[in-house]
């Protein structure tokens, strides 16, 4: 089964989920940075360089963030033209409910958590790691923003005919699965629980 890993930047399907890590599933790299070698180069509202119904699921890890709100649907509507048609979507975003209670605090600045690139504040999820993007590296600014509730209906809106999300407030992230033909909710709610192991 073929695994489109978009906006992958360094990282292989090793740094996905556990679900999409068994040698059953073969990864394609896709990304705008063409320092991360990706196998195709390309931007999530141009996807033309991969094939129509060729890709069996379609991984995002925080890249939809980084797209303009008006650009969302483009991007969403390339990934449902490229799955197959039993084909996924596995998606995860900053969770703006759980980030924007910390700003509510007045805890802007103030480390959220620890990442592998060091601390991590609400201003980082909000608008892109600063770190990041004082090196030069503006692909990381992030444009947009999501609730369980608005990415759930803006994956139905773009045309999945069945989804699922769930957040994880201790994380400050979304996670979502959406599926190209419909499914049932148990078995997309099981889909989404083999992510988040």
């Amino acid at each position: 089964m073929k695994l489109l890993h978009v906006g992958c930047g360094p990282q292989n399907k090793s740094g996905t989920t556990p679900f999409f890590q068994s040698d059953e599933w073969q990864e394609v790299r896709f990304d705008i940075d063409p320092k991360v070698n990706p196998d195709i180069q390309g931007t999530l509202t141009d996807m033309s360089a991969v094939e129509t119904g060729s890709i069996d699921a379609v991984y995002s890890s925080h890249n939809i963030e980084h797209l303009y709100p008006h650009e969302v649907p483009f991007a969403l509507k390339e990934i449902l033209r490229v799955l197959k048609d039993d084909g996924i979507f596995v998606v995860t975003c900053p969770d703006m409910v759980s980030v924007c209670k910390l700003v509510a605090e007045d805890k802007l600045l103030e480390p959220a958590y620890i990442s592998p690139a060091g601390p991590i504040a609400p201003i980082d999820i909000l608008y892109g790691h600063r770190a990041a993007m004082e090196r030069g590296n503006l692909f990381m600014a992030h444009r947009c923003g999501f609730t369980q509730k608005v990415l759930m209906n803006t994956l139905a809106g773009a045309g999945f005919q069945t989804v699922v999300a769930a957040s994880r407030p201790s994380a400050f992230d979304l996670w979502a699965v959406g599926s190209k033909s419909a499914r049932p909710i148990p078995e997309m709610e099981n889909l989404l629980r083999t992510q988040l192991k």
